[in-house]
C-alpha cells in the first residue's frame, strides 16, 4: 500500500530507558511501513535534557502549542540517585509538569479494556476516564509544625496593605501541624473548559465532584466556576451532543462510580484525581493499560502512556537479557496522536489507520498473545507469553490483515 501522507507535523517527544527502546520499535514495526511520518522531533531523554539545561522540554511544549498535537514517551523525573547515575547538573523538574504548566492543560486517563482481563469491580463494562486538575492544593502547599501554646491564623494582606485574619486553631495541650493550600480562579476555569471540551470531543457525560458541604469556600469555588462556565458556554453544546454535565459530592461520586458500568469522565481536584486515577487503573487491571492525554483549554492535545520508563526491564535489556514489556499504552499514545492529527487535517486515511492499529493491538491480546504482566492478569484459557519485540510483530500480523 502507498504510505499515508501527513500534511502537518505532530510533535514527537522521545523519552528514557525501556520506553525509549520500545518507542523506536513501535515506529520501525508498526508506523514507518504504513505512514510517511511527519514529526518535529525533540529528545526529552534525561541525557539531552541535562545537555540543554532542560531547554528542550520548554521548546517541545512550545512546539505543541504551534502544531496542536504531540505524542510523548515516558521520561525520568530525577531524584538523588539519578543525579549520580546520569551526572546531572541539577535535579531537573518533571517534564510532564513543565509541559502541563506551559500548555495550561488537564490530564485525562482512561483504561484500555480487553477480553480476558476482568475488572475487579464486576459492573464496570466501559472505560472510566479520570480528569485531574494539575495545579495547587497539597502539591503547592505550605506547612508547619506548631508548638503547644501557639496560635495559628490565616492572614491575607490585600494590595493596599489591609489584613484579614481567620483563626485556624489555638494549640493548647499538644503540639500540632498546619497546612496552607491555595488555588486560583484562572486555573480552575482552564480545568473546567478542558473537561467540557474533552467531553464534547469523545461524547461522554462529565461528572465533577468535590466536598463543598464541608469546604464552603475552597471547594465551593470549584463548583461555582464549573457551573458558571457550563451555563454560559457549554449548556447548548452538551444538549446538542446528547451528553450531560452534573456535580455531586466526592463521597457520593465514589458510591456512584462503584455501582456504575463506566463510560463517563470523572473530573477531580488535584489530590482526589491523584488517588482515584490509581484506584481506577488498578481496578481495571493494569497501569500498563492506561492511556493519558493532556488537553489544554484551547484544544492542544499531548498523548502519552500513563506509566513510567520501566527501569527494571531496561537494566535487563542492557545486559542482553530478554524482556517482556507491555507496549500497549505507548502504542495507544501514538494512535491517539495520529487520530487527532488526522481529524484536525481531515486526513481520513490517518484516522482509519490509527483505529485499525488500536483494534489490532486489542485483538492480539484477546487472541491470547501478550506480554508477561498481562499474562499474569489474563483469565483466557489459551494464552501465550511473548517478548517485547515479538508482541509488536504479532500486532503487525493482525494490522496487515485489517489493512
Amino acid at each position: 500500500m502507498e504510505k499515508i501522507k501527513m500534511p502537518t507535523p505532530l510533535v514527537e517527544m522521545d523519552g528514557d530507558e525501556m520506553t525509549r527502546v520500545i518507542w523506536k520499535m513501535i515506529k520501525d514495526i508498526l508506523l514507518a511501513p504504513y505512514i510517511d511520518l511527519n514529526t518535529e522531533y525533540y529528545d526529552l531523554g534525561l541525557v539531552h535534557r541535562n545537555e540543554t539545561n532542560d531547554r528542550v522540554t520548554i521548546d517541545s511544549a512550545n512546539a505543541a502549542k504551534k502544531y496542536g498535537v504531540a505524542v510523548k514517551c515516558a521520561t525520568i523525573t530525577p531524584n538523588a540517585q539519578r543525579m549520580t547515575e546520569y551526572d546531572l547538573k541539577e535535579m531537573w523538574k518533571s517534564p510532564n509538569g513543565t509541559i502541563r504548566a506551559i500548555l495550561d492543560g488537564t490530564v485525562f486517563r482512561a483504561p484500555i479494556i480487553v477480553k480476558g482481563i476482568t475488572p475487579l469491580i464486576p459492573t464496570w463494562k466501559k472505560p472510566i476516564t479520570i480528569a485531574r486538575h494539575a495545579y495547587g492544593d497539597v502539591y503547592k502547599n505550605t506547612e508547619m509544625t506548631v508548638p503547644d501554646g501557639a496560635k495559628a491564623e490565616l492572614v491575607v494582606t490585600d494590595k493596599d496593605g489591609n489584613e484579614t485574619r481567620e483563626l485556624i486553631h489555638n494549640f493548647k495541650g499538644s503540639d500540632g501541624i498546619i497546612q496552607g493550600l491555595h488555588n486560583i480562579d484562572e486555573s480552575i476555569a482552564s480545568f473546567a473548559r478542558s473537561c467540557f471540551n474533552f467531553a464534547l470531543d469523545i461524547k461522554q457525560d462529565l461528572w465533577f465532584a468535590a466536598k463543598d458541604t464541608i469546604s464552603k469556600k475552597y471547594d465551593h469555588r470549584f463548583k461555582d466556576i464549573f457551573r458558571e462556565i457550563y451555563d454560559r458556554e457549554y449548556d447548548e453544546k452538551f444538549k446538542a451532543a446528547g451528553i450531560e454535565y452534573f456535580y455531586t459530592l466526592i463521597d457520593d461520586a465514589v458510591a456512584r462510580v462503584v455501582r456504575s458500568e463506566g463510560g463517563y469522565i470523572w473530573a477531580c481536584k488535584n489530590y482526589d484525581g491523584d488517588v482515584m486515577s490509581d484506584m481506577v487503573a488498578t481496578a481495571f487491571g493494569s497501569l500498563g493499560m492506561m492511556t493519558s492525554v493532556l488537553v489544554s483549554p484551547d484544544g492542544i492535545y499531548e498523548y502519552e502512556a500513563a506509566h513510567g520508563t520501566v527501569t527494571r526491564h531496561y537494566y535487563k535489556h542492557l545486559k542482553g537479557e530478554e524482556t517482556s514489556t507491555n507496549s500497549v499504552a505507548t502504542i495507544f499514545a501514538w494512535s491517539g496522536a495520529l487520530k487527532k492529527r488526522g481529524q484536525l487535517d481531515n486526513v481520513k486515511e490517518l484516522c482509519g489507520f490509527a483505529e485499525k492499529l488500536e483494534k489490532a493491538t486489542v485483538q492480539t491480546i484477546e487472541d491470547g498473545v501478550m506480554t508477561g504482566d498481562l499474562y499474569v492478569l489474563s483469565d483466557l484459557e489459551n494464552k501465550k507469553k511473548v517478548n517485547t519485540e515479538d508482541f509488536l510483530k504479532e500486532i503487525k500480523i493482525r494490522l496487515d490483515q485489517l489493512l
